[in-house]
């Protein structure tokens, strides 16, 4: 049955590493945390003359240096003075040179946000009227290609080294003490903290040209670095490392003097090791908490510590997940994982859920902030994800509740046996020894007897010399073998196989158990949907928050709105014929600033000949077919001869709008013409 079902277990694992292989390709580079809501000139304007700045409104503040603000001009030359300044709340400006020429500007820009990721972007707008430009917009990124690969990579084994570490302490500390002397344990937690160390250093090295430039030769820029350690999240990375120092000397207690003593002893230390475990932990978690979303946006005097705590109860669960699946498959024969342990670790997993999901809900709200948003944002389509994969691992934890039940109901059965078979062990041996001993005297009396005095001394002298000669062979072998030379290579072999056999037997023995054998597959299958977990919550973490997305949408629109030129107006001509005498005739309309909101529309009505005349009546409908909006009707006022006007025209949304104008020239004859064009 083993054998069976073991190969299915590998390859549910090999395809689930596959999905968090998939996820993490897919992820690609980090998404912006902080939005492009507003900008002056705004993208696509065509200003009749050149402004004196650019200004840029995100949706949160935001770090730039000299050159993360750049205007380029037709050939791709800069005409910015280099100088990026604040200028008030998250609007940002950059002065340009004055007389600047008509053609297609370029403005880029490369920021940081203050949750700690890159954000990169770029758009055009033209003074006079668009011209071609050498400069190319597409593809513009932050925190991509190889570096930024490199750094995506690092994040994730950080957070599996922080799990490991922290849950393997957590279960050998509370779950089971005598773990502590388990060598495949010690590596576990000893792997976490140099998985976490070498993670952090890969970070710190990478943070300057992942939020920079992209080279992987500034990596090594020390310059640079110095520039990250002045920041926010490169604070965070050298206080991680600081404290893994303090973890190091806290995995050294745990397992070495903890290790050593009795179970007296430990109850003593054991207090101490949980406070300053549990202190080291809390800060570790803490620079994630300090340099990530929780430290900006809505409550973030409350996000923090409630991030805390998560971060813990997901490292207690899932890294004690691990080490209790390594425990299970790679444990020593001679000490294997008692049920006692295991039900611990069930209660301790069971609390963490409830953490999780207290916690998770803040943090979902907090960052979604709409029903809406958990499917029109990738944010929220991700944390269904994860919360369908929390759900999928509750479930299978209850499976492996039930095998833990059955293994504590079956330990005392299981104790008796071995207790019997070795009392009949030992009460063979006795008897054995017993029968040897009677039948020895025996022999030996008949032979004393049938061979007289003379005989039984001589036996008695072989047997002397006998016994001498097998104490100085023994001599000499135990000193070769000390000595590692002159022993006998043979017996060495013999007591090397005898003692892997009896490891052998152990672990069938051990395996053998069906409760034993349940558990150790359901808790194989908790770890493997952890993996995929854990990817998923570290592509959240690069993930662009919900509630931040919907709010940039919508401040999309009036941002550009505010920020549109008075200059904007939009001019149609529109030829018209209506059949009858005096019925031909060209409509001009103008609509100004041609924008989201309220605008002023004139009408002018001209002969061919360009005269000036009056017609019984004009009528105008604004439509958006592609969002099913209109016709709106709009009905200008007569001002003079051949001229219209309506003011206050109300334009909903931007976009392409169709402009239907009905002109009647008599009683009978009349017609409708009309034009496309792009508003706001």
């Amino acid at each position: 049955m083993t054998q069976t079902i073991a190969p299915r277990l590998r390859t549910l694992v090999l395809l689930l590493l596959a999905a968090a292989c998939a996820l993490l390709a897919g992820a690609g580079p980090a998404s912006a945390h902080a939005a492009l809501t507003g900008s002056d000139p705004r993208e696509g304007a065509v200003v009749d003359e050149a402004p004196a700045q650019v200004s840029l409104t995100f949706s949160e503040s935001v770090s730039m240096d000299d050159d993360a603000l750049r205007v380029l001009d037709p050939r791709g030359e800069r005409v910015d003075d280099g100088k990026p300044s604040g200028t008030g709340g998250a609007t940002y400006s950059v002065k340009l040179h004055a007389g600047l020429p008509d053609g297609t500007y370029t403005v880029t820009y490369q920021v940081v946000s203050a949750d700690s990721h890159p954000v990169a972007g770029a758009y055009t707008f033209s003074v006079g009227a668009p011209s071609e430009t050498s400069v190319a917009v597409s593809g513009q990124s932050a925190g991509g290609g190889f570096v930024g690969g490199l750094y995506g990579v690092g994040r994730y084994v950080s957070y599996t080294g922080f799990a490991v570490l922290v849950g393997g302490a957590a279960f050998v500390l509370a779950c089971w003490p005598r773990g502590s002397g388990v060598r495949v344990l010690q590596r576990v937690v000893v792997s976490g903290w140099l998985a976490l160390t070498a993670a952090t250093l890969l970070l710190l090295l990478l943070r300057g040209s992942y939020t920079g430039s992209g080279k992987f030769a500034d990596v090594f820029d020390l310059n640079l670095l110095g520039e990250v350690l002045q920041t926010k999240p490169g604070a965070a990375l050298v206080s991680r490392l600081l404290l893994l120092a303090a973890a190091a000397l806290f995995i050294a207690v745990l397992f070495g003097a903890y290790d050593k003593r009795e179970d007296e002893e430990k109850r003593d230390l054991t207090f101490g090791l949980a406070v300053g475990g549990s202190v080291v932990a809390a800060g570790l978690a803490a620079t994630w908490a300090m340099s990530e979303h929780a430290s900006v946006g809505l409550q973030a005097g409350l996000a923090m510590p409630v991030d805390v705590v998560h971060l813990i109860a997901v490292a207690t669960w899932l890294g004690g997940l691990t080490a209790l699946l390594v425990a299970l498959y790679r444990g020593p024969a001679d000490t294997p994982v008692p049920a006692l342990a295991v039900r611990r670790f069930s209660r301790v997993a069971f609390g963490s859920v409830i953490a999780l999901v207290v916690t998770g809900t803040y943090q979902s709200w907090r960052q979604l902030g709409s029903w809406t948003a958990f499917t029109d944002t990738r944010y929220g389509q991700l944390l269904l994800v994860k919360i369908g994969l929390v759900a999928v691992l509750v479930g299978v934890a209850h499976f492996s509740r039930r095998w833990t039940a059955q293994l504590a109901e079956a330990a005392p059965a299981v104790a008796g046996a071995a207790a019997a078979r070795r009392a009949e062990k030992r009460a063979g041996k006795a008897s054995t020894k017993a029968s040897a001993k009677a039948s020895g005297t025996a022999s030996a009396k008949a032979s004393a007897k049938a061979s007289g005095t003379a005989s039984a001394k001589a036996g008695t002298k072989a047997s002397g010399n006998a016994k001498v000669a097998q104490k100085a062979s023994g001599t000499a072998k135990g000193t070769g073998t000390a000595k590692g030379s002159g022993g006998s290579p043979r017996a060495a072999q013999l007591a090397r196989q005898r003692a892997a056999v009896d490891a052998a037997r152990q672990k069938r023995q051990r395996d053998a158990d069906p409760n034993r054998f349940g558990l150790r597959r359901s808790v194989l299958a908790e770890a493997g949907i952890a993996v995929v977990l854990l990817v998923v919550t570290t592509v959240l973490t690069q993930t662009e928050p919900g509630r931040t997305e919907e709010e940039a949408k919508a401040a999309g629109g009036s941002s550009a709105a505010a920020s549109a030129p008075s200059t904007g107006a939009v001019t149609l001509d529109m030829p018209f014929d209506t059949g009858a005498q005096n019925g031909k005739g060209v409509v001009r309309v103008e609509l100004d600033p041609a924008r989201v909101g309220a605008n002023d529309m004139h009408l002018y009505v001209e002969r061919p000949d360009g005269t000036a005349f009056d017609l019984p009546e004009v009528k105008v409908a604004l439509t958006q077919k592609a969002k099913s909006i209109g016709p709106l009707p709009v009905a200008p006022d007569h001002i003079t001869t051949g001229h219209w006007s309506a003011s206050g025209v109300q334009i909903p949304m931007a976009g392409d709008w169709e402009v239907a104008v009905t002109v009647r020239t008599s009683d009978i004859d009349q017609v409708t013409i009309s034009k496309n064009t792009q508003i706001g």
